[in-house]
Protein backbone atom coordinates (compact mmCIF):
# COMPACT_ATOMS: atom_id res chain seq x y z
CA UNK A 1 0.00 0.00 0.00
CA UNK A 2 1.03 3.72 -0.88
CA UNK A 3 2.02 5.64 2.47
CA UNK A 4 0.04 8.85 1.94
CA UNK A 5 2.85 11.18 2.74
CA UNK A 6 3.96 10.00 -0.66
CA UNK A 7 0.93 9.94 -2.72
CA UNK A 8 1.62 13.04 -4.50
CA UNK A 9 4.59 11.22 -6.78
CA UNK A 10 4.14 12.03 -10.33
CA UNK A 11 0.81 11.34 -11.53
CA UNK A 12 0.19 11.49 -15.32
CA UNK A 13 -2.49 14.03 -14.77
CA UNK A 14 -5.82 13.67 -17.00
CA UNK A 15 -8.98 16.06 -17.56
CA UNK A 16 -12.29 14.68 -18.28
CA UNK A 17 -15.75 16.98 -19.08
CA UNK A 18 -18.54 17.00 -15.84
CA UNK A 19 -20.35 14.28 -17.47
CA UNK A 20 -21.21 10.76 -16.86
CA UNK A 21 -17.72 9.28 -18.07
CA UNK A 22 -16.26 12.18 -15.89
CA UNK A 23 -18.53 10.98 -13.01
CA UNK A 24 -17.33 6.99 -13.49
CA UNK A 25 -14.11 8.03 -13.58
CA UNK A 26 -14.03 10.03 -10.28
CA UNK A 27 -16.02 7.78 -8.22
CA UNK A 28 -13.44 5.07 -9.67
CA UNK A 29 -10.52 7.08 -8.08
CA UNK A 30 -12.01 8.25 -5.36
CA UNK A 31 -13.67 4.62 -4.06
CA UNK A 32 -9.28 3.47 -4.18
CA UNK A 33 -8.58 6.49 -1.78
CA UNK A 34 -7.15 8.80 -4.58
CA UNK A 35 -7.79 12.37 -5.24
CA UNK A 36 -9.88 14.33 -7.67
CA UNK A 37 -10.11 18.05 -8.84
CA UNK A 38 -13.99 18.94 -9.08
CA UNK A 39 -15.83 22.24 -9.84
CA UNK A 40 -18.07 23.63 -7.02
CA UNK A 41 -19.90 26.51 -7.51
CA UNK A 42 -17.08 28.64 -5.23
CA UNK A 43 -13.65 27.62 -5.95
CA UNK A 44 -12.39 24.09 -7.37
CA UNK A 45 -12.18 21.25 -4.86
CA UNK A 46 -9.71 18.28 -4.22
CA UNK A 47 -11.93 15.84 -3.13
CA UNK A 48 -11.18 12.40 -1.72
CA UNK A 49 -13.54 10.43 0.58
CA UNK A 50 -14.31 12.09 3.78
CA UNK A 51 -14.50 9.20 6.42
CA UNK A 52 -11.32 7.71 5.14
CA UNK A 53 -8.36 8.55 7.00
CA UNK A 54 -5.66 7.45 3.78
CA UNK A 55 -7.87 9.65 1.34
CA UNK A 56 -7.75 12.82 3.39
CA UNK A 57 -4.34 12.08 4.01
CA UNK A 58 -3.64 11.62 0.38
CA UNK A 59 -5.36 15.50 -0.08
CA UNK A 60 -2.98 16.73 2.17
CA UNK A 61 0.09 14.95 0.50
CA UNK A 62 -0.94 15.99 -2.49
CA UNK A 63 -1.59 20.03 -1.23
CA UNK A 64 0.99 19.94 0.69
CA UNK A 65 -1.48 21.42 3.25
CA UNK A 66 -0.58 21.76 6.82
CA UNK A 67 -2.01 18.89 8.91
CA UNK A 68 -3.64 21.61 11.55
CA UNK A 69 -5.95 23.29 8.99
CA UNK A 70 -9.24 21.27 8.63
CA UNK A 71 -11.07 20.08 5.83
CA UNK A 72 -14.76 20.49 4.97
CA UNK A 73 -17.20 17.55 4.31
CA UNK A 74 -19.36 18.03 1.40
CA UNK A 75 -22.61 15.54 1.11
CA UNK A 76 -25.37 15.62 -1.44
CA UNK A 77 -28.35 17.03 0.65
CA UNK A 78 -29.25 17.81 4.10
CA UNK A 79 -30.04 14.85 5.75
CA UNK A 80 -26.99 13.32 4.36
CA UNK A 81 -25.53 15.95 6.72
CA UNK A 82 -27.12 15.72 10.28
CA UNK A 83 -25.05 12.35 11.15
CA UNK A 84 -21.77 14.25 10.82
CA UNK A 85 -22.90 16.51 14.07
CA UNK A 86 -23.74 15.60 17.42
CA UNK A 87 -26.52 17.35 17.80
CA UNK A 88 -27.83 14.84 20.30
CA UNK A 89 -28.62 16.61 23.88
CA UNK A 90 -30.17 19.58 25.40
CA UNK A 91 -26.94 21.46 25.08
CA UNK A 92 -26.86 21.51 21.18
CA UNK A 93 -30.40 22.00 21.16
CA UNK A 94 -29.97 25.99 19.98
CA UNK A 95 -27.23 25.02 17.83
CA UNK A 96 -29.08 22.20 16.32
CA UNK A 97 -31.84 24.98 15.24
CA UNK A 98 -29.51 27.29 14.22
CA UNK A 99 -28.18 24.78 11.88
CA UNK A 100 -31.21 23.71 10.68
CA UNK A 101 -32.50 27.09 9.84
CA UNK A 102 -29.34 28.21 8.15
CA UNK A 103 -29.84 25.03 6.09
CA UNK A 104 -33.34 25.88 4.94
CA UNK A 105 -32.12 29.00 3.58
CA UNK A 106 -28.95 28.34 1.75
CA UNK A 107 -28.37 24.56 1.18
CA UNK A 108 -27.55 23.76 -1.65
CA UNK A 109 -25.20 26.93 -2.07
CA UNK A 110 -22.08 28.36 -1.06
CA UNK A 111 -22.54 27.90 3.00
CA UNK A 112 -20.50 25.40 5.64
CA UNK A 113 -21.79 25.26 9.03
CA UNK A 114 -19.34 24.48 11.64
CA UNK A 115 -20.84 22.43 14.64
CA UNK A 116 -20.08 19.59 17.08
CA UNK A 117 -18.29 16.65 15.28
CA UNK A 118 -19.72 13.02 15.73
CA UNK A 119 -17.62 9.89 16.00
CA UNK A 120 -18.05 8.86 12.85
CA UNK A 121 -15.84 12.07 11.76
CA UNK A 122 -12.24 11.47 11.74
CA UNK A 123 -9.69 12.93 13.85
CA UNK A 124 -7.45 14.11 10.46
CA UNK A 125 -10.70 15.87 8.86
CA UNK A 126 -11.01 17.72 11.78
CA UNK A 127 -7.09 18.47 12.27
CA UNK A 128 -7.91 17.71 16.22
CA UNK A 129 -10.26 20.09 16.66
CA UNK A 130 -13.76 18.67 18.40
CA UNK A 131 -15.65 20.60 15.63
CA UNK A 132 -16.72 19.46 11.88
CA UNK A 133 -17.25 21.72 8.76
CA UNK A 134 -19.95 20.66 6.54
CA UNK A 135 -22.00 21.85 3.61
CA UNK A 136 -24.29 20.79 0.22
CA UNK A 137 -22.75 22.38 -2.76
CA UNK A 138 -24.66 23.62 -5.18
CA UNK A 139 -22.88 22.82 -8.16
CA UNK A 140 -24.74 19.65 -9.85
CA UNK A 141 -21.71 17.19 -10.45
CA UNK A 142 -20.95 17.80 -6.67
CA UNK A 143 -24.20 16.39 -5.89
CA UNK A 144 -24.18 14.00 -8.04
CA UNK A 145 -20.39 12.81 -7.17
CA UNK A 146 -21.34 12.99 -3.35
CA UNK A 147 -24.44 10.99 -4.29
CA UNK A 148 -22.37 8.06 -6.15
CA UNK A 149 -20.01 7.54 -3.48
CA UNK A 150 -23.02 7.25 -0.95
CA UNK A 151 -20.42 9.08 1.58
CA UNK A 152 -19.18 12.23 2.13
CA UNK A 153 -16.34 13.63 0.84
CA UNK A 154 -13.49 15.85 1.71
CA UNK A 155 -12.68 18.95 -0.53
CA UNK A 156 -10.46 21.87 0.06
CA UNK A 157 -9.16 24.47 -3.18
CA UNK A 158 -7.91 22.43 -5.20
CA UNK A 159 -4.45 24.24 -5.16
CA UNK A 160 -1.17 23.95 -4.06
CA UNK A 161 -1.23 25.39 -0.29
CA UNK A 162 -1.10 28.59 0.26
CA UNK A 163 -1.70 29.71 -3.66
CA UNK A 164 -5.04 30.87 -5.27
CA UNK A 165 -7.79 28.94 -5.10
CA UNK A 166 -8.42 28.00 -8.81
CA UNK A 167 -12.33 28.40 -10.89
CA UNK A 168 -10.65 27.08 -13.50
CA UNK A 169 -9.75 23.71 -14.61
CA UNK A 170 -6.70 25.72 -16.11
CA UNK A 171 -5.86 27.07 -12.55
CA UNK A 172 -6.30 23.39 -11.27
CA UNK A 173 -3.56 22.45 -13.41
CA UNK A 174 -1.34 25.53 -12.96
CA UNK A 175 -0.27 24.06 -9.52
CA UNK A 176 -1.26 20.66 -9.09
CA UNK A 177 -0.75 18.82 -12.87
CA UNK A 178 1.39 15.87 -12.55
CA UNK A 179 0.64 15.44 -8.77
CA UNK A 180 -2.96 13.91 -8.89
CA UNK A 181 -4.62 11.61 -11.15
CA UNK A 182 -7.76 13.34 -12.69
CA UNK A 183 -9.29 16.85 -13.21
CA UNK A 184 -13.00 16.78 -13.73
CA UNK A 185 -13.35 19.88 -16.02
CA UNK A 186 -16.73 21.85 -15.76
CA UNK A 187 -16.18 24.79 -16.49
CA UNK A 188 -15.49 28.42 -14.54
CA UNK A 189 -17.15 28.37 -11.38
CA UNK A 190 -19.86 30.71 -10.61
CA UNK A 191 -19.74 32.40 -7.47
CA UNK A 192 -15.51 32.27 -7.53
CA UNK A 193 -14.64 32.56 -3.65
CA UNK A 194 -14.90 29.88 -1.08
CA UNK A 195 -17.80 29.35 1.02
CA UNK A 196 -19.44 31.37 4.38
CA UNK A 197 -18.01 29.45 7.56
CA UNK A 198 -20.51 29.84 10.60
CA UNK A 199 -19.97 28.47 13.52
CA UNK A 200 -23.25 27.38 15.05
CA UNK A 201 -22.32 26.63 18.25
CA UNK A 202 -21.45 29.04 21.79
CA UNK A 203 -23.82 31.53 22.87
CA UNK A 204 -23.77 33.56 19.57
CA UNK A 205 -23.44 31.97 15.99
CA UNK A 206 -19.56 33.48 14.84
CA UNK A 207 -18.94 33.94 10.99
CA UNK A 208 -15.48 32.07 11.01
CA UNK A 209 -15.32 32.92 7.43
CA UNK A 210 -16.61 35.57 5.17
CA UNK A 211 -17.43 34.13 1.88
CA UNK A 212 -19.73 33.96 -1.24
CA UNK A 213 -22.41 34.74 1.38
CA UNK A 214 -23.01 38.56 2.19
CA UNK A 215 -23.57 39.79 5.69
CA UNK A 216 -26.74 40.65 5.09
CA UNK A 217 -28.07 37.53 3.99
CA UNK A 218 -26.50 35.33 6.66
CA UNK A 219 -28.31 37.78 9.34
CA UNK A 220 -31.62 37.82 8.22
CA UNK A 221 -31.47 33.84 9.20
CA UNK A 222 -29.24 34.87 12.55
CA UNK A 223 -29.39 38.25 13.64
CA UNK A 224 -27.01 37.49 16.03
CA UNK A 225 -24.86 36.56 13.99
CA UNK A 226 -21.03 37.53 15.71
CA UNK A 227 -19.08 39.14 12.56
CA UNK A 228 -15.38 39.02 12.69
CA UNK A 229 -13.00 41.40 10.47
CA UNK A 230 -11.88 40.44 7.36
CA UNK A 231 -8.79 38.61 6.99
CA UNK A 232 -8.06 37.72 10.78
CA UNK A 233 -7.16 34.00 11.43
CA UNK A 234 -9.38 31.56 13.62
CA UNK A 235 -8.17 30.21 16.74
CA UNK A 236 -8.20 27.32 19.07
CA UNK A 237 -11.56 25.42 18.58
CA UNK A 238 -12.80 28.45 16.55
CA UNK A 239 -10.69 27.36 13.42
CA UNK A 240 -12.12 27.58 10.40
CA UNK A 241 -10.83 25.74 7.45
CA UNK A 242 -8.83 28.31 5.12
CA UNK A 243 -7.89 30.30 7.63
CA UNK A 244 -4.76 29.31 9.97
CA UNK A 245 -2.35 29.82 7.25
CA UNK A 246 -1.50 32.33 4.18
CA UNK A 247 -3.60 31.38 1.45
CA UNK A 248 -4.34 33.00 -1.77
CA UNK A 249 -1.18 34.54 -2.63
CA UNK A 250 0.37 34.17 -6.55
CA UNK A 251 3.83 32.97 -7.26
CA UNK A 252 5.78 35.92 -7.10
CA UNK A 253 3.55 38.02 -4.22
CA UNK A 254 1.12 40.92 -4.43
CA UNK A 255 1.07 44.29 -2.76
CA UNK A 256 -2.27 45.91 -1.69
CA UNK A 257 -2.57 50.14 -2.77
CA UNK A 258 -4.60 52.57 -2.15
CA UNK A 259 -6.79 53.61 -5.19
CA UNK A 260 -5.01 57.13 -4.63
CA UNK A 261 -2.10 55.51 -5.93
CA UNK A 262 -3.23 53.70 -9.42
CA UNK A 263 -2.20 56.59 -11.75
CA UNK A 264 1.45 56.90 -10.70
CA UNK A 265 1.81 53.41 -11.29
CA UNK A 266 -0.11 53.24 -14.68
CA UNK A 267 2.85 53.45 -16.94
CA UNK A 268 5.10 51.45 -15.21
CA UNK A 269 6.32 48.33 -17.46
CA UNK A 270 7.45 46.80 -14.67
CA UNK A 271 4.28 46.40 -12.58
CA UNK A 272 1.31 44.50 -13.37
CA UNK A 273 -1.97 45.76 -11.90
CA UNK A 274 -5.36 44.32 -10.63
CA UNK A 275 -8.19 47.08 -10.32
CA UNK A 276 -11.61 47.27 -10.27
CA UNK A 277 -13.44 48.73 -13.41
CA UNK A 278 -14.38 52.17 -11.81
CA UNK A 279 -10.94 52.82 -10.58
CA UNK A 280 -9.50 53.06 -14.33
CA UNK A 281 -12.06 55.55 -15.70
CA UNK A 282 -9.81 57.87 -17.99
CA UNK A 283 -6.94 55.93 -17.92
CA UNK A 284 -5.86 55.10 -21.13
CA UNK A 285 -4.47 51.81 -22.47
CA UNK A 286 -1.26 49.87 -20.61
CA UNK A 287 1.53 47.68 -23.05
CA UNK A 288 1.94 46.17 -19.11
CA UNK A 289 -0.30 43.60 -17.53
CA UNK A 290 -3.81 44.50 -16.49
CA UNK A 291 -6.60 42.56 -15.22
CA UNK A 292 -10.14 44.89 -14.89
CA UNK A 293 -12.27 43.31 -12.42
CA UNK A 294 -15.67 44.15 -12.53
CA UNK A 295 -16.95 47.38 -9.84
CA UNK A 296 -19.38 45.17 -8.29
CA UNK A 297 -18.79 42.65 -5.00
CA UNK A 298 -20.11 39.31 -7.07
CA UNK A 299 -18.40 40.47 -10.21
CA UNK A 300 -15.02 40.80 -8.74
CA UNK A 301 -15.57 37.58 -6.76
CA UNK A 302 -15.98 35.60 -9.87
CA UNK A 303 -13.21 37.21 -11.29
CA UNK A 304 -10.66 37.59 -8.51
CA UNK A 305 -8.92 33.91 -8.28
CA UNK A 306 -8.67 33.65 -12.26
CA UNK A 307 -6.98 37.12 -12.29
CA UNK A 308 -4.37 36.08 -10.26
CA UNK A 309 -3.61 33.28 -11.63
CA UNK A 310 -3.29 35.24 -15.29
CA UNK A 311 -0.81 37.63 -13.36
CA UNK A 312 1.40 34.73 -12.90
CA UNK A 313 1.65 33.66 -16.49
CA UNK A 314 2.35 37.20 -17.22
CA UNK A 315 5.38 37.50 -14.69
CA UNK A 316 5.56 41.02 -14.40
CA UNK A 317 7.99 42.10 -12.30
CA UNK A 318 6.11 43.35 -9.25
CA UNK A 319 2.21 42.96 -8.99
CA UNK A 320 -0.18 45.31 -7.29
CA UNK A 321 -3.64 45.09 -6.26
CA UNK A 322 -6.26 48.31 -5.87
CA UNK A 323 -7.97 47.97 -2.33
CA UNK A 324 -11.33 47.68 -2.55
CA UNK A 325 -14.48 49.07 -0.39
CA UNK A 326 -14.69 48.04 3.63
CA UNK A 327 -18.79 47.99 3.71
CA UNK A 328 -20.14 44.60 4.62
CA UNK A 329 -20.47 43.65 0.88
CA UNK A 330 -16.76 43.63 0.46
CA UNK A 331 -16.01 41.39 3.29
CA UNK A 332 -15.27 38.26 1.37
CA UNK A 333 -13.55 39.42 -1.32
CA UNK A 334 -11.48 41.92 1.23
CA UNK A 335 -10.56 38.80 3.26
CA UNK A 336 -8.89 37.49 0.33
CA UNK A 337 -6.83 40.36 -0.25
CA UNK A 338 -5.77 40.69 2.74
CA UNK A 339 -4.52 37.32 3.43
CA UNK A 340 -2.85 36.90 -0.53
CA UNK A 341 -1.41 40.33 -0.40
CA UNK A 342 1.17 42.69 1.89
CA UNK A 343 -0.13 46.01 2.42
CA UNK A 344 1.23 49.08 1.01
CA UNK A 345 -1.16 51.90 1.97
Amino acid sequence: MTDPATDHAPHQTRTMAADDAGLRAAVEVLRRDGVVAVPTETVYGLAGRGLSVRAVQNIYAAKGRPADNPVILHVHDEAAAWPLFAFRDASEAIACRRAEALARRFWPGPLTIVGTASAVVPDVVRAGLPKVAVRVPAHPFARRLAEALNEPFAAPSANLSGRPSPTSAVDVGATLAGRIELIIDGGPCARGIESSVVDVSGERPRLLRPGALSVLELKRVLPDLDVRPPGLAAHGTDASPGLRHKHYAPEGGAALIPASWLASLWDDDDTGIIARQQDVVGLRTRRAFVAVLPSDADGYARELFSALYRAERARPARLVVVDVPHDEAWIGVRDRLLRATISEG
